[in-house]
């Protein structure tokens, strides 16, 4: 098993759709030859960025199959595994390792409201059943289990868990962890609103998993570098000053609403958001758009703010 850690951009990909609502195969094939050319390191396929609980399970399996054929070895391609109950993550994970994965992210199933001892249990015989590396998403604003340091340090000692995503807003505990140096790519959440990205970096972290960077993956790239010289510091402070307008809006409701919303309205691959949730337009989407125009992300990109504006009104 390759266990190399992933140090850099790892961006959690929207799911496109086509207009009638399936999966956009093709629109993935672009979003992720666009990563490759822009300095991403890593994609995580299927994540909540990739509204995962509202794919049926046949379509989260043809997404791993199909996508798994663009992989051209420049980019780590994870998926996201967690199904609703023990048993049926690991048949998840086995089927993304025998697809040809890189790794399979993890987090507590939703809705269940498990104890923390029950899910560093399940994150254990996951990790036994899987042949491929795995990662441990620690997100209790989605699942509400909320693992305390010394939980997820007791998950890092199994050898298949090879990266932690933390997004709570506790710099305390991105401390905690930096400080006992797991055998983990350690990263965070790049929402503004849990402020961990910069003490995160500071501290000897290896990157961010990033919801931004489906937008502005050159910039994530910069911000999550790991520090080693001043010139990484500097230039990370630098990126993520200048770009905490579009930050703020990625997380101004509910993620994908804003990001893929927008992704759509300048011409990426993104399609319509799975009902119930509703994209942005008009005012709040008009926002977004001149957050762009005033970073010149348009020029930057080759995104088109007229055809977006058209979507806003």
């Amino acid at each position: 098993m390759n266990t190399e850690k992933i140090e850099g951009s790892f961006v959690a990909l929207i799911t496109p759709f086509n207009g009638d609502g399936s999966v956009d195969i093709e629109g993935f094939r672009t979003l992720l030859q666009f990563h490759e050319e822009n300095g991403t390191v890593a994609v995580l396929i299927m994540g909540s960025s990739g509204e995962v609980s509202m794919l049926t399970p046949d379509e989260r399996r043809m997404i791993v199959t199909e996508t798994a054929k663009f992989k051209t070895g420049k980019m780590k391609f994870y998926y996201g595994c967690t199904g609703t109950n023990t048993e049926s993550t690991i048949d998840y994970v086995r089927h993304a390792g025998a697809e040809g994965a890189d790794g399979a992210i993890i987090a507590a199933p939703a809705y269940i409201s498990a104890p923390n001892a029950d899910i560093v249990q399940f994150c254990l015989e996951v990790a036994d059943a899987s042949e491929i590396p795995l990662g441990y998403y620690n997100n209790p604003p989605r699942v509400q289990t909320d693992l305390t340091a010394a939980e997820i340090l007791t998950i890092a000692r199994h050898p298949n868990f090879t990266v932690l995503k933390e997004s709570t807003a506790r710099v305390g505990q991105v401390a905690q962890l930096c400080a006992a140096k797991p055998d983990l790519s350690l990263m965070c959440c790049c929402s503004p609103n849990l402020g961990l990205v910069v003490p995160m970096m500071a501290l000897g972290g290896h990157g961010t998993a990033n919801m931004t960077g489906n937008l502005i993956p050159r910039e994530m790239a910069v911000i999550s570098t790991p520090w080693r010289t001043g010139e990484d510091a500097f230039a990370c402070r630098e990126q993520w000053l200048r770009n905490l307008p579009l930050l703020h809006f990625a997380y101004s409701a509910v993620n994908p609403i804003p990001i893929k919303s927008l992704m759509q309205a300048v011409g990426l691959p993104a399609g319509p958001l799975r009902k119930p949730l509703r994209p942005y337009d008009g005012e709040m989407l008009q926002k977004g758009l001149d957050i762009l125009r005033d970073l010149e992300l348009d020029k930057a990109y080759g995104y088109s703010l007229s055809a977006g504006r058209i979507a806003a009104e």
